[in-house]
């Protein structure tokens, strides 16, 4: 009786390490040296064969595992998202508090800061006057969303854009 070989040929490990980067099969396939009329027969293949498939899995682990990715920590992000207070980044008195000092939750809900400096007059003769500051600040709405599809209590209507919230509370 013939044992199954255990250890991937060159080429398919070629394909494990290629589909890490992008986790596209095709294109996976097609790096690794399979026939581009072929690849997505290959990649689909090569990803139902249980070595590449628990190679993949397994580097995947590694690398969440080293990067302290966890659902928890996802869901802790996503939830910073949802819950940003945009009133957090001024002080009492209308100014901007500064980047460094601005707490983590606050901090975790900035997607980008644009700072342009504002000059009056022009040459030689232009002086500095100030700074303009635009936050861009990351979307509540898909982050909220995220937390409804992992927690199972939303469900969107496609057609009406309206969100039904089913709370089960039994």
């Amino acid at each position: 009786m013939a044992k199954m070989a255990t250890k991937l040929t060159p080429k398919q490990a070629k394909f494990k390490l290629e589909y890490l980067k992008d986790h596209n099969g095709t294109q996976a396939a097609i790096r690794a040296g399979y026939g581009s009329a072929g690849a997505s027969v290959a990649a689909s293949r090569l990803l139902k064969d249980p070595r590449i498939s628990s190679a993949i899995d397994e580097k995947v682990a590694k690398t969440m595992h080293s990067l302290e990715v966890t659902v928890e920590r996802v869901i802790a992000e996503r939830a910073r998202v949802a819950f940003f207070d945009p009133r957090k980044l001024f002080a009492s008195n209308g100014q901007p508090i500064p980047i460094g000092e601005l707490d983590d939750d606050t901090a975790a809900g900035i997607g980008g800061i644009e700072v342009l400096e504002e000059y009056e007059g022009s040459g030689q003769d232009r002086v500095f006057v100030g700074y303009t500051k635009k936050y861009k600040v990351w979307d509540k709405n898909a982050a909220l969303n995220g937390l409804d599809r992992y927690l199972g209590i939303g469900k969107e209507d496609n057609t009406s854009g309206v969100l039904n919230i089913v709370l089960n509370l039994g």
